[in-house]
């Protein structure tokens, strides 16, 4: 079985995958300052039987098969809060206290899936400022 290519060298097993990849090496994950899991356990990949409705209808209404954008996106902390990271804003989008959030890390991860849909989609986005502010038509 062939090994896997890993930023121009074959990576034969995992333990040697984490060995050469202990710090946090990929710009992004410099970024965010934590690890992106699934790069190391396959386990991380979305388990769609775990899907909330909402995005069980919004991979519907979008027609897609798969959650796309949105395999990357965990449940992560911001100063020992549940958050998740909104890369058009480059910032943290905390949970609100309201939702008690799983044990589970798969349905944390799709709390947060829909939680940064929502709010990409709500008022509240610094996007829709702009969007008001320099909309054409």
């Amino acid at each position: 079985m062939a090994g896997t290519q890993y930023r121009g060298s074959e990576i034969k097993d995992v333990d040697q995958f984490l060995k050469d990849s202990a710090g946090l090496d990929s710009d992004r994950e410099k970024e965010i300052g934590q690890h992106i899991g699934y790069r190391y356990d396959v386990n991380l990949v979305p388990d769609y039987e775990r899907l909330t409705p909402f995005l069980a209808n919004y991979m519907e209404v979008m027609g897609w098969d798969d959650l796309n954008w949105l395999e990357d996106v965990h449940m992560g902390y911001e100063e020992g809060a549940p958050a998740v990271f909104d890369r058009n804003i480059n910032g943290w989008v905390r949970v609100p206290d309201s939702i008690d959030l799983p044990d589970n890390q798969q349905d944390r991860d799709m709390i947060a899936r829909e939680l940064l849909i929502k709010f990409q989609m709500s008022d509240r986005h610094p996007l829709v400022n702009l969007r008001k502010a320099y909309m054409k038509f």
